[in-house]
């Protein structure tokens, strides 16, 4: 399928987990894909399993929560691709713990790179997509948004994007840019596992124990975020912005 053919996306924090499968997933679908992570080495995986399946791709490193670094990088992707057509707002961390045992250095560097950099990618792809009449923004928020022991700075920074991507959508759609968030569940990630070593759980135990509470019977992968991603930037969805997917296969609160 080349549904995105002539497109150009940028993904961030692509070099691993839900942002490489987006990119991979978008590069399937035909679009030139600039693959963002914090260091540009990280990147090379991601590129190269988009050149080995006949796609073009090329990794840049840059941190989002830096205004140059993000203009800079965009700067260049468009000086090489010749416009800006898809950002997928997919760069994140954790610092999880509970309140009394949160440091404000995890509390900040959680709403940094989830908020400042989702802010700071935004507006200045925007430029480039309200100059064109037309873009895509898929920021990714997650079920956490909803409350989550132990992740009052994470929780509060999905939150933060869902709103944030609802007046991004009022502000930017009279210019012909749809702006959309993905909201993951439990998805099998290097994230996740980072969770179990955080709870002192063996990783198979805790994706048992996390089934238990998915309706589907089965963690996510990275693909089934991918997958709603790539059907948010494209014509299929059209008349589709401002709206928050949940992608949990129904879990069970």
């Amino acid at each position: 399928m080349a549904r995105l053919t002539g497109q150009v996306a940028i993904v961030t924090g692509a070099a691993r987990g839900i942002g490489a499968a987006t990119a991979k997933r978008l590069a399937a679908d035909g679009a030139k894909v600039a693959v963002f992570d914090l260091k540009e080495e990280w990147t090379g995986d991601t590129v190269k399993a988009i050149q080995a399946g006949g796609g073009e791709a090329i990794g840049f490193g840059c941190d989002v929560t830096d205004k140059v670094a993000v203009e800079t990088a965009m700067q260049t992707v468009v000086e090489r691709f010749g416009r800006l057509d898809i950002l997928v707002n997919n760069a994140g961390v954790i610092r999880d713990n509970l309140l009394f045992k949160m440091s404000e250095d995890d509390w900040d560097i959680v709403m940094n790179v989830h908020l400042k950099g989702a802010f700071l990618c935004s507006k200045a792809a925007q430029a480039y997509m309200v100059q064109q009449r037309s873009g895509k923004i898929v920021n990714t928020s997650s079920t956490s948004a909803l409350g989550n022991r132990g992740q009052a700075n994470y929780a509060a920074a999905k939150a933060g994007i869902q709103g944030f991507t609802r007046t991004l959508a009022l502000e930017l759609g009279p210019f012909g840019i749809r702006v959309n968030a993905v909201a993951p569940g439990f998805i099998e990630t290097d994230m996740t596992k980072q969770t179990a070593d955080r709870v002192g759980m063996d990783f198979d135990q805790f994706k048992e124990m996390a089934v238990q509470s998915i309706a589907l019977r089965r963690v996510g992968k990275p693909e089934d975020v991918a997958n709603v991603v790539a059907f948010l930037v494209s014509d299929d969805a059209a008349y589709v912005s401002g709206q928050v997917i949940y992608i949990d296969g129904c879990r069970m609160r």
